[in-house]
């Protein structure tokens, strides 16, 4: 057993240390921090979402049997490194996946599986509600999933009494308090940053607008409470604390903050919460957080309006795909190892496989790949086909076919980017990274550097993401110092800085554009695999 240092242990012993989780779309991530917001431990679990009746979802009890096995991983970890157990938290949150439909009835029943953020089922109801409100509802939004079920006159929408988030989910199980916070909301429908609140004025237009529907309930009615970073969100309760953790050993009441999404978690992890700074999250999708210093100067539907987890504008691109296809490529090539009895693990793959891509041409040999495993908004398509296409004259090989998979993932974004640096103006001197895809040194700081064209810093955390993020929340919202604002609690935690930032080099820049040229030239032949591969 390896032993951590006494004041590690006295730390979880006391049960001063804080717990950050996320329910993220591959997997399930558990953080424990210390006083100095350093991770002390960690646990996951892994799972993915199901295509199931023309809908990508998961199943709830896969959601509380992976939180329990996350908890239990981290239990396992705290035990062997430390010969400790979990028994008392100094405090707690709970993140997940933005957006999608959650809907229950009055006895908190689901009343229609869960429909992820992935699903483009919801065109008709976001230009609908566009229009409506003159502010743009992506179809990610909840909002979009409850009135394209009002459109589509499904059975459950007159027995609904609540709709939340998975974080709101979770969180509710785990609490009883029915809350989410501010950055979080702001994905559910439009929230007034002053107010700390949903819009009034479109809540009104919403529901007048559905007047002749009979619905038994207001807009307001099922949504959730707001809160803002730094405010308490309930406790631990005892059955919530018997949820997570079926073994009896974790105790009640450890206060929870209000739970956020996974895009205020990435914006906390890479201190990118005051105004012009920054941040990429990118794994199975990919999103770019711009915090603003002044509003857009119109509608863009490339774009979400959303906030900080205190409150700040900012402008969002969310691309659905990002590196789904090429982790599929990777399990093939790790079935090829396989039968040539060479074996190697998925870590091994990646770590050898990952760095052939700054070794490939800067435009990928002429290769071109369109990583849809799932629809893609950004780019108009409500269904996805995963495609390599090459001429008899590019160059195929391994080095350009990883550099291809890992441009492609990044050109829906870029497109996005472009609204809001080229037509609104926005300023941004940097981007800081974190997720999966900037896991292997390098790689991903490289071909983000060169896919934006603003110099990418990561963290050494890039690894942690949205987990530890979550944990600084928990840990912001017990402060002893409570006038102090997030940016300033957050300057404390970063205090060393986030690294050098690395810019691309003018070859690269060069490369991915014309990589992009052919990418926007090429989407006719997605469309074709679309409409010919049912």
């Amino acid at each position: 057993m390896k032993h951590q240092s006494p004041e590690i242990s006295d730390c979880i012993r006391n049960g001063q240390s804080v717990l950050g989780i996320e329910l993220g779309s591959t997997r399930i991530k558990a953080v424990l921090i210390g006083e100095k917001a350093k991770p002390l431990a960690t646990g996951s679990f892994t799972w993915e979402n199901s295509f199931v009746d023309g809908c990508w979802t998961y199943a709830l009890e896969d959601v509380w049997a992976g939180l329990q096995a996350c908890f239990a991983d981290l239990q396992t970890q705290v035990s062997s490194t430390c010969g400790l157990r979990i028994q008392k938290l100094k405090a707690f949150g709970v993140s997940g996946m933005m957006h999608g439909y959650l809907a229950l009835d009055a006895d908190g029943n689901l009343l229609t599986p869960f429909r992820t953020w992935r699903n483009t089922i919801t065109a008709e109801a976001s230009r609908e509600l566009t229009d409506l409100f003159q502010f743009p509802i992506p179809q990610r939004w909840s909002v979009a999933h409850l009135h394209q079920a009002v459109l589509n006159r499904e059975e459950h929408v007159g027995r609904i009494a609540q709709i939340t988030t998975l974080a709101g989910l979770v969180h509710w199980k785990l609490s009883g308090e029915n809350v989410l916070g501010i950055g979080e909301a702001s994905g559910m429908f439009p929230v007034d940053s002053a107010a700390a609140g949903f819009r009034a004025d479109l809540l009104s237009a919403y529901d007048t607008h559905v007047s002749g529907q009979g619905l038994p309930w207001c807009l307001a009615d099922l949504l959730p409470a707001v809160r803002l970073a730094g405010e308490k969100a309930g406790v631990l309760t005892e059955a919530g604390a018997r949820l997570l953790d079926p073994s009896g050993e974790l105790e009640a009441g450890a206060p929870c903050c209000p739970p956020e999404g996974d895009a205020g978690t990435g914006m906390v992890a890479t201190n990118s919460v005051e105004e012009q700074t920054g941040n990429v999250s990118a794994g199975t999708s990919v999103f770019a957080m711009l915090v603003l210093d002044r509003e857009l100067s119109r509608a863009h539907p490339e774009i979400d309006r959303v906030t900080t987890p205190d409150g700040k504008p900012v402008g969002m691109v969310h691309a659905n795909n990002c590196t789904s296809d090429l982790n599929a490529w990777m399990t093939l090539f790790g079935e090829v190892l396989t039968e040539c009895r060479g074996g190697g693990t998925p870590d091994e793959l990646f770590e050898t496989l990952l760095p052939l891509a700054l070794q490939g041409d800067a435009d990928c040999g002429g290769l071109l790949s369109y990583g849809y495993v799932s629809g893609e908004h950004l780019t108009g398509f409500e269904e996805g086909r995963p495609l390599l296409v090459r001429s008899a004259e590019s160059r195929f090989t391994l080095a350009n076919l990883m550099r291809a998979h890992l441009f492609s993932s990044l050109c829906a974004l870029r497109m996005g980017l472009d609204v809001l640096i080229k037509e609104e103006g926005v300023s941004l001197k940097e981007i800081r990274g974190h997720g999966g895809f900037f896991k292997a040194p390098g790689v991903g700081q490289h071909i983000m550097a060169a896919a934006t064209g603003v110099p990418v810093s990561v963290l050494a955390t890039a690894g942690e993401g949205g987990a530890w993020g979550m944990a600084l929340l928990a840990a912001y919202a017990v402060r002893e110092d409570r006038p102090q604002t997030l940016p300033d609690f957050l300057r404390g935690v970063f205090a060393e800085g986030m690294g050098q930032p690395l810019t691309a080099g003018e070859a690269e820049s060069q490369g991915f554009e014309r990589y992009l040229q052919r990418y926007r030239q090429g989407l006719p032949i997605e469309r074709a695999a679309v409409e010919a591969l049912a």
